[in-house]
């Protein structure tokens, strides 16, 4: 059986073009994951997902844990096999929507005990329990349970939550169950302090893990700092693992990122903003509600390959976003995904050819262009 391995395949300055094997199949990265919430890309069917060109999607343990459950998606054959998408998928620990969406928190060295978002339920999620239901969900790769702190923070609250996180991972380490091709991560905590940065991914680096996830980031810090953090993370991590950037991000975000050895990336954005009427296009962002698509024939982005652009006008587009017809949301959904593919695969030739630099040039000189996403509808 295939064990789980990173291969590096170029690189062009820091930037990385790679190949992860897994369990359930290949990835090439840098890969942007489409994220499946609670086990559906919102709006879309796997196939759509997969007509895209994404090889691997994300799953969320807390909301999975909360329902159906763990041991329901066990019985019914795994998550693989109870959402349709045989290929790979990453499930995240749940840590962040812990501290995010429930009440009644209580966090102590052993977990954190939490009030269900949905039905008012208390549950205790511990590093063992966190581990437990990613096999049971049977997730290609399995995430630390960490503690994640929005920012800005204290920095002895920072220091507190990185060094609680690292003895998690050890916690999460001793009870992950090996299997060839599966894996797991540890993640990178310490806010916007570089020092705090180098001393968790040291600590991750001495425990031993399959790949190594940046946490953390894009919770209020802002850009120019988040790619700051970056810089001061990335040397600190092996270079025969792959690196995961969680939660981000913006195009220009994950251009960035990927310019400083970043593999893997994941974010909402893609899918939220389709379904509230925004589509990235390689000319600006569009607000498909804005009153100057009403009457335009031409396609939504001329260079994609998505049914939204090679089937239908701006016109009809924004007629089903001021209608409110559910087709608007899975088209623009169908074509963001379909865009972050595309500038994946771009960026992925572009390391293999060592012309990043002309290719990040020329998506600036793109983006330039007018972008109407803030205009009044």
């Amino acid at each position: 059986m295939t064990s789980f391995r990173y291969e590096l395949l170029a690189t062009d300055g820091t930037a990385r073009r790679g190949r992860l094997h897994t369990a359930h199949g290949t990835v090439e990265t840098p890969a942007f994951m489409p994220v499946g919430t609670a086990a559906t890309v919102k709006a879309m069917t796997p196939d759509a997902v997969r007509s895209t060109g994404a090889e691997i999607v994300l799953g969320n343990t807390y909301h999975l844990m909360l329902r159906p459950g763990a041991e329901r998606v066990q019985r019914l054959g795994g998550l693989h096999k109870f959402m349709n998408w045989p290929g790979p998928i990453l499930t995240d620990s749940g840590g962040y929507q812990v501290m995010s969406l429930s009440q009644l928190r209580k966090l102590t060295e052993d977990g954190v005990t939490f009030q269900s978002h949905v039905d008012g339920s208390k549950h205790h999620l511990t590093p063992e329990q966190a581990m437990k239901i990613q096999d049971q969900l049977d997730a290609t790769i399995t995430m630390c349970l960490d503690e994640c702190t929005q920012l800005p923070a204290p920095p002895e609250a920072v220091r507190k939550a990185m060094e609680l996180s690292v003895r998690w991972a050890q916690r999460c380490r001793a009870a992950f169950r090996e299997r060839p091709g599966y894996a797991l991560y540890g993640i990178v905590q310490g806010g916007i302090d570089a020092a705090m940065r180098r001393e968790s991914a040291e600590a991750l680096v001495r425990i031993g893990f399959d790949g190594y996830a940046i946490g953390g980031l894009a919770v209020g810090e802002g850009t120019p700092l988040m790619l700051a953090t970056i810089d001061a993370t990335v040397p600190h991590l092996p270079t025969d693992r792959p690196r995961y950037l969680m939660g981000v991000g913006r195009p220009d975000e994950l251009v960035e990122a990927v310019r400083r050895g970043v593999d893997q990336f994941d974010c909402v954005m893609p899918t939220r903003s389709g379904r509230t009427a925004q589509a990235f296009t390689r000319q600006g962002v569009l607000n498909l509600r804005n009153a100057r698509h009403a009457d335009d024939p031409a396609p939504l982005d001329p260079g994609c390959a998505c049914p939204a652009c090679t089937q239908f006008s701006r016109a009809y587009l924004h007629h089903l976003t001021k209608s409110k017809e559910m087709l608007g949301a899975t088209l623009l959904t169908w074509h963001n995904l379909q865009y972050y593919q595309d500038l994946m695969s771009g960026l992925r030739d572009a390391i293999t050819k060592g012309s990043l630099a002309a290719f990040a040039a020329g998506f600036y000189a793109a983006q330039e262009a007018k972008s109407d996403a803030k205009e009044d509808a």
